[in-house]
């Protein structure tokens, strides 16, 4: 064929070797001609089948194959659901031909198989997978709003079994490397290099001429734990569903995983042909609904233009730190002392005692033990990694430090002083960051000799977990340190979300409004737990009053009152939810002394630093009643709505400039429900389009408030 993408080798033996290198990309995809050419190639291996002993599927890139184009699944709509149901069908159909071929097919996996990939895998005899850096394996269509659409259900069904195939693979989406997918069941074998792949293959093909058939193509399969006419199994049945509303905290915007598990269970109870069209039918419901091109274009899109480093300012060398000096060796700065450790660059861990610096370098020493124990490291890498860490109290030991992250308690002045006591020990280019959450950049940069080197370095907590990091540009920093501060970022595997100076930036900002909403509702008489579930139907991982009690509610107040004061300064209206939301931390704090969780007590008790249960007093205290007098829909949209129109006035403001850094510091930052796209990803897939977003925010400012009403940069520009 020209411009072919499948090659065919045979070689003495019998043995066909098809090696998936497709000319006009750089890594295989589920393209129109792909899906043409794999089929014309099994109508070859059915037309030579006599002179064939048996069959290699393998790659010519550095994956083995990527999946579906997702730039046309992006654009599917509901006019396109028969066509999308038939083109799956007839890609399943390929898979069933090679899978029934009656020779042995292997698949020689050398490196990510994802999605397609491994449903392209499933669909042979057995799967060797080359066991080297890099290579994952596994069904992450969850993670995108649908699920896998060429046979990955059907086939992790019956060969895990229901509950292993929804619990390990298919619901978490997880991304396995080669020795966890081998332990789950999907590999059947590894091998140390690439170069040996192939040559496993044929000698399993040669030693196994009989294994041509998949497990249940064997005359009395039956599917692994049971299917639902199984007593045992059925009698656990009822606890699925239950279980799947219980890790959605009974949202209802997540489609796919409901659907995975329907197509999982009704799949399970009739033929294998019949669950293919199961699957293609959910499939089919998935694209061309909304969530699934929300959670598209923010988990692939944004997120793959975020970590390309899409913010970085043109034209400025990569310039990765050698040595990285952190000057506090709290929570915070022990956490990034870790994350830029194991990325392998040299750490100067800096604190006021050589115990206390000590002490930050235990917390990377406690996590090393965990991951040994899980077998995620070993003891050689884990003391090099420790071996990075210098634990000091002075000063002269920054010495060659050419990138600063200053990680001390959210004070001005504290921050300046600690800055005065290392620049001139640093390199005189070094970059000057400062961990801060809320404090004005520009104000900061005064305190140094070097503005143009300062910027605000943003990381949350617990900092080894979380991904982004809020990058702050102040009136004075330059673009090579932004470039810089950026390549650090990507060094350390985490999200650069680049923002403008201004107060509380653009997470801190936005995520305010999450809790002011919910602490406004309790003043509206709201019941306590009413608010709470409110904030998990909506989407979010957590609910807001155990959010503001995690946070502290000094801190909150102190906030607050930065907040009042600017307003004041400003001659700018307070809104609304600011001053309700103050009255009830003031009254918590000071008439009742609840501070939050750390002090034992908040919106909520506790009990050896765990939740009990609300507190009672927030009934007696707001008179709150359980009768709704507003739509519980009301609520959930209050939530959403208040963090999108702040963030379109962020952007009005140039605090933030890219969609795609808002959307994914929203989701992975600031917790903005996933299924939504993020904060700006909202308006533009809002059910009903950009008229109908606007008519209920409308209806919002009507009911509750000034705060919810449309800037005019939003109201009439559909593209903002």
């Amino acid at each position: 064929m020209t411009d072919s993408i499948i090659r065919w080798d045979q070689d003495a033996d019998g043995i066909v070797v098809l090696t998936i290198d497709d000319p006009s990309a750089g890594a295989n995809t589920l393209t129109d001609a792909y899906v043409t050419q794999m089929s014309q190639t099994i109508d070859r291996l059915e037309a030579e089948i006599d002179s064939i002993t048996g069959v290699v599927v393998t790659s010519a890139k550095s994956t083995f194959f990527a999946g579906a184009d997702l730039t046309q699944i992006i654009q599917a709509g509901p006019e396109n659901a028969r066509e999308l149901f038939y083109g799956s069908m007839r890609i399943k159909g390929d898979l069933r031909r090679l899978e029934t071929i009656g020779k042995p097919v292997v698949a020689a996996i050398n490196g990510a198989a994802l999605g397609g990939g491994l449903e392209l895998a499933l669909a042979t005899h057995h799967r060797i997978a080359a066991d080297v850096r890099g290579s994952v394996i596994g069904l992450p269509e969850v993670m995108l709003g649908v699920l896998p659409g060429a046979g990955g259900v059907v086939r992790t069904v019956r060969l895990l079994g229901i509950q292993n195939a929804l619990m390990q693979v298919l619901l978490t989406g997880a991304r396995m490397n080669p020795a966890k997918a081998k332990a789950t069941g999907l590999v059947d074998e590894l091998v140390g290099t690439v170069e040996e792949l192939v040559p496993a293959a044929k000698a399993w093909i040669l030693a196994n001429p009989d294994k041509n058939a998949q497990p249940w193509d064997t005359k009395g399969y039956k599917i692994p734990g049971g299917s639902p006419s199984t007593p045992s199994f059925a009698a656990n049945l009822p606890a699925f569903p239950a279980n799947l509303h219980k890790q959605l905290k009974g949202q209802h915007d997540m489609p796919a995983p409901r659907a995975i598990m329907a197509a999982a269970i009704e799949g399970a109870q009739v033929d294998f042909e019949t669950a293919q069209k199961i699957e293609a039918r959910y499939f089919t419901s998935l694209v061309t609904g909304p969530v699934a091109k929300n959670m598209i274009q923010a988990f692939f899109f944004d997120l793959q233009q975020v970590q390309g480093g899409g913010s970085r300012p043109e034209g400025i060398p990569v310039r990765k730190p050698k040595k990285v000096g952190i000057l506090g060796a709290g929570m915070m700065g022990a956490g990034i002392a870790y994350v830029t450790a194991k990325a392998g660059i040299d750490v100067v861990l800096k604190d006021i005692s050589f115990e206390a610096a000590q002490k930050g370098k235990a917390y990377s020493e406690n996590l090393e033990v965990k991951a040994l124990k899980k077998g995620r490291t070993t003891e050689e890498k884990s003391a090099e990694l420790l071996g990075r860490i210098q634990p000091t109290a002075d000063a002269a030991d920054l010495a060659g430090v050419d990138f600063v992250v200053e990680a001390v308690f959210e004070n001005t002045e504290l921050k300046n002083k600690v800055f005065a006591e290392v620049e001139s020990i640093v390199d005189a280019d070094a970059v000057l960051g400062s961990n801060t959450s809320s404090l004005p950049i520009t104000g900061l940069a005064e305190g140094v000799q070097r503005p143009e080197d300062f910027i605000g370095i943003h990381f949350f907590s617990p900092v080894e977990a979380m991904q982004p990091i809020e990058i702050i540009r102040g009136a004075k920093t330059s673009n090579e340190t932004l470039a810089r501060v950026i390549d650090y970022t990507l060094a350390i595997k985490k999200y650069p979300i680049v923002v403008n100076d201004g107060r509380g930036f653009f997470t801190t900002r936005v995520f305010s409004m999450y809790l002011l909403e919910a602490m406004t509702m309790l003043t509206e008489r709201i019941d306590p737990a009413v608010i709470e579930q409110a904030g998990f139907q909506a989407g979010y991982p957590a609910a807001p009053l155990q959010v503001a009690d995690e946070l502290s509610f000094g801190t909150i107040r102190k906030i607050m009152d930065e907040t009042i004061a600017a307003s004041a300064a400003d001659g700018v209206a307070l809104a609304e939810s600011v001053s309700a939301a103050h009255g009830v931390v003031t009254t918590l704090m000071d008439k009742f002394e609840r501070t939050g969780k750390s002090a034992g007590s908040g919106f909520y008790d506790y009990s050896d630093g765990k939740r009990t249960g609300l507190w009672s007093g927030l009934r007696e205290e707001w008179s709150t009643t359980r009768e709704l007098s507003v739509p519980f829909e009301d609520l959930r949209d209050r939530y959403t709505f208040i963090q999108v129109l702040e963030t379109q006035k962020c952007f009005d403001e140039g605090v933030i400039a890219s969609d795609a850094d808002a959307n994914i510091g929203s989701i992975f930052g600031i917790g903005f429900p996933a299924w939504s796209g993020g904060v700006r990803r909202f308006i533009k897939g809002y059910p009903g389009g950009h008229s109908a977003f606007l008519a209920r925010a409308d209806h919002l400012a009507d009911f509750y408030g000034p705060r919810f009403l449309v800037p005019d940069s939003l109201r009439f520009d559909e593209q903002a």
